[in-house]
Formats: C-alpha cells, sequence, structure tokens
C-alpha cells in the first residue's frame, strides 16, 4: 500500500479549515452557508441530522460537486460556504479536502462531526427520507 488513510487524514488536515461544533453553529443559519452532511442514510435514520443540513452521501461528492457530471447538483455551483460533517469527523476531513481540491474554497469541516456536535446540546432533528434533498 503506498498510502493508508492516516497520511490521507494527515494531509487532509494540514490543508483544510477545521471547525468546532461551536464554531459551526454560529455560521449554522446564515444564508451563505450549506452545512453537508455526508453520512450514509442508515447513520441519519439511526441518529437523526442537524435541521437544514443538504445530505450529500460521500461515495456521489465527486459526481455531486463536479459540473461536468450527469450527477451534478446546483447546490455546489453556489457562491456558499461549505461545512461537511460526518459521523466522527474522519470521512469529512477527507471530504473536505477532496471538495478543495475540485475547486470549492470557502469550506470546512466540524471537528467530531456529528457526535460532536450532538454531545455539545446543538440542534438535531429525526431524519425522514422527504428530508433528502
Amino acid at each position: 500500500m503506498r498510502k493508508g488513510y492516516k497520511a490521507m487524514l494527515d494531509e487532509a488536515m494540514q490543508a483544510i479549515v477545521t471547525l468546532t461544533p461551536e464554531q459551526a453553529a454560529e455560521e449554522y443559519n446564515k444564508p451563505d452557508v450549506v452545512l453537508v452532511d455526508i453520512r450514509d442514510p442508515r447513520e441519519l435514520e439511526r441518529d437523526g441530522m442537524i435541521p437544514g443540513a443538504f445530505h450529500a452521501t460521500r461515495g456521489m461528492l465527486e459526481f455531486w460537486i463536479d459540473p461536468e457530471s450527469p450527477y451534478h447538483k446546483p447546490v455546489f455551483a453556489e457562491d456558499k460556504r461549505f461545512i461537511f460533517f460526518c459521523a466522527g469527523g474522519l470521512r469529512s476531513a477527507l471530504a473536505t479536502k477532496t471538495a478543495l481540491d475540485m475547486g470549492l474554497d470557502r469550506i470546512a469541516h466540524i471537528e467530531g462531526g456529528f457526535s460532536a456536535w450532538k454531545k455539545a446540546g446543538l440542534p438535531v432533528a429525526e431524519w425522514k427520507p422527504k428530508d433528502k434533498k
């Protein structure tokens, strides 16, 4: 193996902006900010979600960001700040680095992910399939 996940995480962490859950909460309701939940739908169903977050599973992220992809999601072409999160902050660090490499520049990720957000007592709602965008 040429590069394992630890090396990839180290590289990502050196290149990206990391926010605490409290810092992300300060950005939460700003009109130019989109929280992007990259967790699997089973995780959302089991653990809930941050109300209003955009759900983009990690496996489709590159396709949804790229405007030339047939799967492109217009939200990623908007002039917004994107704050990525996963369950614990590892996948979102890698996703944020990927998004940075793809040209999104107003981006960050939440340290500790959804678990840290929830532990901080920040807003959480039940996820229902209709919440998917």
